[in-house]
């Protein structure tokens, strides 16, 4: 324990007590022996930047929050719905133009078949839905995809998958943002020449909102995804309704619409149409993978969000895709024309009313906030994999909201720059997307089928039989989606996998590595080292910071030395003279350098010192102390100690070599005068040394 007790005599005759210090209280909780918990003011900022800068990160982040407070930030199903599935339900509103934009390539009469597509997506979706029932309840530390693959197809499996899944969150920002923005210029055209900066500008809005914490952006994006799911089930409704009726009219033809294709209607456009509506799909597993940051019972909370999720998600992507194929709806989304839903709230609510206002800017707003689901889940599964050691750590690392950081300020600058090469447009970004996320359907399906057969838990057989027919549905869907889009651009999606996948094993191969060279044996005890020690301190002249090292180094070792590299013989004379006078008992070794060179004679002086040694004993440990001035001020820093930063990037890895840098800041200036040479005001150890 920290601190220590002190007798104290009262004023009365047996009057004592006892005073017991705790100078550790301030900062730290004792919580046993050799053991001490750091409280919020251990990390409280130092410097008047450090405060500055704590202060803006707390107005845009929010107070840092303890490990304690994460079951605080656990997700009830009400707001875990908007954060899990903004982007598999507002898939509903980009998913029906796909269907038309393929099928009108055949004519009006192609047209009637959108509805015949949605039901078979519809149909694949309730499969993919329960199948991720499954994982979310046999898999409830998350991974999806992952996790399933890598435990019961193998480790390369499961890399694929998790390369698909990212690469597949990547695209979900960047199409959910630019379907968003075509929202918006739907019912004003004037946002279409800054669709790239609207774009932009709501990438980093949702990224602060993130980095606040879960319970933070859920808070944000709820109230958007409860009034799109309202006013989108309100569309439907009234729409049917006026059907019924006989009072739902046919939608007007948009100027902007190109004429009917004349393409021969046939299996392969069907499909084509089927793989440009199966983007619908894409956010589904997206549950699976964030189980944990779920209320408990984590697994049956996130089981009953999916099935939840998929319910609307089928009601609306079937309803919007009824009531367009009844009031004959046309594609006109290209070059900035109305979406199919903003034609659907023309025709229910009548152009530029209130309610079709709404529909547009909900519609947009879940879109942008779409992107919120990849924002969860794409840290996460990189969180899992840095866990793995198939990622850089650094994306394990959860910052002060209790967010992992790194992954999401990744997230948010790779989506950004695809935005930007893409133009904004959603149709050119579409054949990248849904190719990955079909991949680890089918890979999550299979190995769950091998789960069960190896599992055999309850009710294993019709578990099995759901996630085998699962399993070869998506595998059809996965073949057909990367022959239809591949020239398109699903090209690279198929070349980025295993790229990614090579690029994982070999971060595992290095932390592998450096693993195996850090291992202690099991059996090995580590006695007490017994070697020669030497000090070296590398000098640029005589000033408080130099004499500060010097005496380090006599903490450390009896044999110090001091070497000065100089070009200047008359200057070394001078500062050799200075030395004698002013520290006695410190041999300095001056090393002439005719070619101006710092670094590589100081290194041959340690090579010589280190083959004065004997065969017969062990190399002597040289600590290599480095004095460092420290400026007052930062923007002094660029000023001083680029020689010093120099000479120890060069002494990392040195055999038997220890770096010690030693800061010094003095109040007032730190050099003692030099007479020729140096200005008593002016700062040692700067750059030109």
């Amino acid at each position: 324990m920290i601190g220590g007790r002190r007798p104290l005599q009262g004023r009365k005759i047996g009057d004592r007590r006892v005073r017991v210090d705790r100078p550790h209280s301030p900062y730290f909780r004792y919580t046993g022996a050799g053991m001490l918990t750091a409280k919020e003011a251990a990390t409280a900022p130092r410097t008047g930047v450090a405060l500055v800068w704590s202060k803006v990160r707390r107005s845009l982040f929010g107070r840092p929050l303890s490990n304690e407070d994460e079951v605080l930030e656990r997700l009830p199903k009400k707001l875990a719905l908007p954060i899990f599935s903004s982007d598999a339900i507002s898939s509903a509103a980009y998913a029906p133009d796909e269907i038309l934009i393929a099928l009108f390539a055949g004519g009006m009469l192609a047209l009637e078949y959108s509805v015949e597509v949605a039901l078979a997506i519809a149909l694949m979706l309730a499969v993919v839905s329960t199948s991720y029932r499954q994982v979310c309840r046999a898999y409830p530390s998350g991974g999806g995809a992952y996790a399933v693959a890598k435990e019961n197809l193998g480790q390369i499996f499961g890399l694929i998958a998790a390369g698909a899944l990212m690469i597949d969150y990547v695209m979900t920002v960047a199409v959910s943002t630019a379907s968003a923005v075509a929202q918006a210029y739907s019912v004003w055209p004037a946002l279409y020449d800054i669709r790239i900066e609207i774009g932009i500008a709501s990438i980093a809005l949702i990224t602060i909102g993130n980095l606040r914490g879960l319970r933070e952006s859920g808070n944000i994006f709820a109230l958007p995804t409860y009034l799109f799911v309202g006013l989108a089930l309100l569309t439907i409704g009234m729409g049917l309704a006026r059907a019924m009726t006989g009072q739902l009219p046919i939608a007007p033809i948009p100027p902007q619409v190109p004429p009917p294709g004349t393409e021969v209607l046939s299996i392969f456009l069907l499909l084509r149409a089927f793989a440009g509506g199966s983007v619908a799909l894409t956010g589904v597993e997206a549950i699976a993978n964030g189980v944990p940051a779920f209320k408990p019972p984590e697994s049956k909370n996130a089981a009953n969000t999916m099935t939840l999720m998929a319910i609307l998600l089928g009601v609306l992507f079937v309803g919007f895709m009824f009531l367009a194929d009844t009031m004959g709806f046309r594609p006109a989304v290209i070059g900035g024309g109305p979406t199919a839903i903003a034609q659907l709230g023309t025709a229910v609510f009548g152009d530029g009313s209130p309610l079709f206002v709404a529909l547009q800017v909900a519609t947009a707003l879940i879109l942008f906030l779409a992107v919120n689901t990849s924002f969860n889940a794409f840290p996460r599964l990189a969180a899992i994999l840095a866990g793995d050691g198939y990622m850089p750590r650094q994306f394990g690392f959860r910052g002060d909201r209790l967010a992992y950081s790194y992954g999401i300020v990744i997230l948010a600058g790779v989506a950004g720059l695809l935005l930007v090469a893409f133009q904004g447009d959603t149709h050119l970004l579409i054949p990248l997307y849904s190719v990955g996320v079909f991949v680890c359907f089918t890979l999550s399906q299979v190995g769950m089928v091998r789960h069960w057969i190896v599992d055999h838990g309850s009710g294993w057989r019709w578990r099995a039989v759901v996630n085998a027919f699962g399993g070869l549905l998506t595998l059809v869907v996965l073949i057909v989606v990367v022959s239809v889009k591949f020239v398109g651009g699903a090209w690279l999606v198929v070349v980025l996998v295993p790229v990614l996948v090579g690029l994982m094993l070999f971060i595992h191969r290095q932390y592998a590595t450096s693993t195996r060279e850090l291992a202690l044996r099991p059996d090995q005890v580590i006695a007490p080292l017994h070697r020669d020690e030497r000090v070296v301190v590398p000098i640029s002249g005589l000033s408080r910071a130099v004499v500060q090292a010097v005496n380090v180094g006599r903490s450390i070792s009896s044999d110090v030395r001091a070497v000065l590299v100089v070009d200047d013989h008359a200057y070394a004379e001078q500062v050799r003279d200075e030395w004698a006078r002013q520290i006695p008992g410190v041999s300095l070794v001056v090393v002439e350098s005719p070619y101006r060179a710092l670094t590589g004679p100081f290194l041959a002086y340690l090579d010589v010192l280190d083959q004065a040694w004997t065969p017969d004993k062990d190399a002597p440990i040289t600590f290599v102390v480095i004095p460092e001035y420290v400026p007052r001020h930062w923007w002094e820093r660029i000023l001083y100690n680029q020689s010093t930063s120099q000479l120890r990037r060069a002494l990392l890895g040195r055999p038997n070599t220890v770096i010690t840098n030693v800061p010094y800041r003095g109040e007032e200036p730190a050099v003692f005068e030099r007479r020729g040479r140096l200005d008593p005001h002016t700062p040692p150890d700067s750059s030109d040394d």
